[in-house]
């Protein structure tokens, strides 16, 4: 029996900008991302029929119907790709779910990973890119997982950029937070464009701690309105920010996940065991962003 694995890494905004409202009522925005080493793992068993059992910590949050995007994925490849070969797929969820992380479209971009190898379609046929976007619009930055700039509804995909590693801890304080609700509460009427929102540019060569002067002139434009939602996050920025060694705490796209980044990965393991140690029953994670 042949089994395929992929692994679908955790998604990081470094920042997000909002720069407007489109008229097709989609938000335009602009956003530096990176991934982590850790994540969810998905299995393929290439069969007749199509098939998804999810397992793991987070697996009830997740689903397995219809609406569970390694399913969507491989409708939307379906649709574009005649005679496509699925199978049976096992999900293991291990990131938090509504997290602000894509894991969700992290698990779609790795099952269109999969359907390719099996189906023989190159990485770079621009048919998964389609499938990617009728998707949802983290999924294309997903697909091929290094760190680049992302724009627009997240079609805009720019190349893989050489970041140096990033040394960091994410913290998700289980707490789920609805990327729709936080656009609602930017209340940003169709067409309107916000003037003066920059993107600091990320050149290549950069050192670890340039890059994170750099980010540190670059936020994350849906913190404020998540904070309304999830108080708790002004919590966990707190404490990350008062964790020695630590450069820059910022939430990762709608949140709830906030990150810290330091100097070392000696530093990042001793802040997530001392957050570990007070908050025990949040998600704690050191990683590595790229």
């Amino acid at each position: 029996m042949t089994v395929l694995t992929e692994r679908a890494p955790a998604k990081v905004n470094l920042t997000l900008r909002v720069i407007g409202r489109r008229a097709d009522g989609y938000h335009e925005l602009d956003s530096l991302v990176a991934f982590t080493g850790t994540g969810d793992w998905l299995r393929l068993i290439p069969g007749a029929g199509l098939s998804l059992v999810v397992d793991g910590p987070t697996a009830p949050q997740a689903g397995d119907g219809e609406d569970n995007l390694v399913l969507r994925a491989t409708r939307a490849l379906q649709a574009r790709h005649h005679g496509l070969k699925t199978g049976a797929f096992q999900l293991t969820k291990l990131l938090p779910v509504a997290a602000g992380i894509g894991g969700g479209s992290s698990d779609a971009a790795a099952a269109l990973r999969l359907l390719a190898r099996v189906n023989g379609i190159a990485p770079d046929n621009p048919v998964l890119q389609d499938a990617a976007r009728a998707t949802g619009s983290d999924v294309p930055v997903c697909l091929h997982p290094r760190a680049r700039r992302m724009s627009g509804a997240g079609e805009r995909i720019g190349p893989a950029l050489d970041l140096p590693p990033l040394f960091a801890v994410l913290i998700n304080p289980r707490v789920a937070v609805s990327t729709a609700d936080i656009f609602k509460t930017l209340a940003l009427p169709k067409g309107e464009t916000i003037s003066g929102v920059a993107h600091t540019p990320v050149r290549a060569g950069l050192s670890r701690g340039e890059l994170a002067s750099l980010l540190a002139d670059t936020g994350n434009d849906l913190e404020d309105p998540a904070l309304r939602h999830a108080p708790i996050i002004a919590e966990v920025l707190s404490l990350l920010r008062a964790a020695a060694c630590c450069r820059l705490a910022r939430m990762s796209g709608s949140g709830a996940t906030v990150f810290g980044l330091f100097d070392s990965r000696e530093d990042a393991s001793r802040a997530a065991r001392m957050m570990h140690h007070h908050r025990p029953a949040w998600w704690i994670k050191p990683v590595v962003l790229r």
